[in-house]
């Protein structure tokens, strides 16, 4: 039978998100394939530099561990090297981690494409490089369980110039792949595709909403960061085409280290025409939808967004949430709503043309089909008839074939 890591949270007494923070640990040690086994909440009146807490607490936190084997300790907040190892050290040389090393955990155990994976060999490279000075016997005692995927114990075990070579290679790929990204980018631009982004917290339902609206059959899982890999799908509202793109959920206290790992791969919401913000109806919203727009806010975002409110099957009264888009993705409940407010949210740049192109310049037609999304066509004595939607910006490109035009 498999050993199940076992993990003790020690949850600080700090701010008003605790118990919420605290959840949030129970979920992602669970995400981990580990098991949750106790917490000790400890209130800090001052954070002492070598050990975080007092000699009084780290005692007593000895003691309330007594009897427990093989269990690691999760310090649920950022720790230093050295507070690291010196709390180790105070709990009898017990594996202690911070919330970094189990997200990045997640994150590893999550990545599946070849860009996923740099990105996170290249956070925990970064985030295990100024732990590994004075380490000595204690990477020994890392072991297996959390902290040890990725680039794992081996690298771990490497000296530090071999690491920092490892990273700049990393930063290289990485910058490779963006450069490809970007042209993506400017290759829908120029045929005159728009970008719809699914952003938001971890576990709202970002997946299950993408699977409705597109029938991508992208994985749906009940788990912190379940898709950490984005997918992009094209949808069709209202007659119009659109890639949809699901991203990498977002947390509190998401380390800025990750936040700059993951950079990359969030361009597709900072280079989207729309963003939809979705949050959780069955969880803290408004915390949701704020640390989502603190994390965007961070990378520059400015694109208009809609708020869509997801899991509000069991809400019988939704008057309340005016400012959100109330939905069920897994029950299809309020999706033709949200469609509509996409619609809405496109009309103001769109027009409806009617273009007729006589025989004789139909050839030369053809190069400006990129510039619209066509509706029908048929043919007649005057030419070649085409119902289109035009974005208002391209309508010079076309005003010598336009018989009608009207706004959306």
């Amino acid at each position: 039978m498999e050993n199940i890591e076992k993990v003790y949270i020690i949850q600080p007494r700090m701010g008003e998100n605790c118990k919420e923070l605290h959840d949030e640990a129970v979920s992602l040690i669970e995400s981990a394939g580990a098991a949750y086994c106790g917490t000790t909440y400890q209130t800090i009146k001052q954070i002492n530099p070598a050990t975080y807490f007092g000699s009084g607490k780290l005692a007593h936190i000895r003691e309330l561990l007594r009897g427990l084997d093989d269990v690691t300790v999760l310090f649920n907040g950022s720790l230093s090297p050295s507070q690291t190892l010196n709390i180790s050290a105070a709990l009898d040389g017990r594996k202690v981690i911070d919330r970094t090393t189990l997200i990045l955990d997640i994150f590893a155990s999550r990545a599946t494409s070849g860009e996923g994976k740099i990105q996170v060999e290249l956070a925990q490279l970064k985030y295990i490089y100024p732990r590994l000075k004075g380490k000595g016997a204690a990477l020994s005692r890392l072991g297996g369980g959390i902290g040890s995927r990725g680039p794992g114990e081996t690298q771990l075990e490497t000296d530090r110039r071999h690491i920092r070579n490892r990273i700049k290679y990393l930063e290289a790929r990485l910058d490779e792949t963006e450069q490809r990204r970007k042209l993506t980018v400017e290759r829908r631009a120029k045929n005159n595709i728009k970008t719809i982004a699914l952003v938001g917290y971890t576990n709202t339902g970002k997946s299950t909403l993408m699977n409705r609206l597109s029938g991508a059959g992208v994985l749906e899982k009940d788990a912190l960061f379940a898709t950490l890999d984005p997918t992009a799908r094209k949808i069709t509202v209202d007659g119009m085409d659109y890639i949809l793109v699901d991203t990498v959920g977002f947390l509190q206290d998401l380390p800025h280290d990750l936040v700059e790992a993951f950079k990359s791969t969030l361009e597709s919401a900072l280079n989207c025409e729309l963003a939809l913000i979705v949050c959780d109806a069955t969880g803290n919203y408004d915390m949701q939808f704020k640390t989502t727009m603190d994390t965007l806010g961070e990378l520059g975002f400015d694109r208009p967004y809609i708020k869509v409110l997801n899991k509000c099957e069991n809400i019988e009264d939704i008057t309340p949430f005016t400012d959100f888009v109330c939905i069920s993705a897994k029950f299809n409940l309020g999706i033709g709503a949200l469609e509509r407010q996409i619609s809405d949210k496109f009309k103001g740049i769109y027009s409806h043309c009617l273009l007729v192109v006589p025989y004789s310049e139909i050839s030369a037609f053809s190069a400006q089909t990129s510039r619209f999304t066509e509706r029908s066509r048929w043919f007649d004595e005057n030419g070649l008839n085409v119902e289109c939607t035009v974005e208002k910006i391209y309508l010079p490109f076309l005003k010598q074939y336009i018989k009608s035009i009207y706004n959306l």
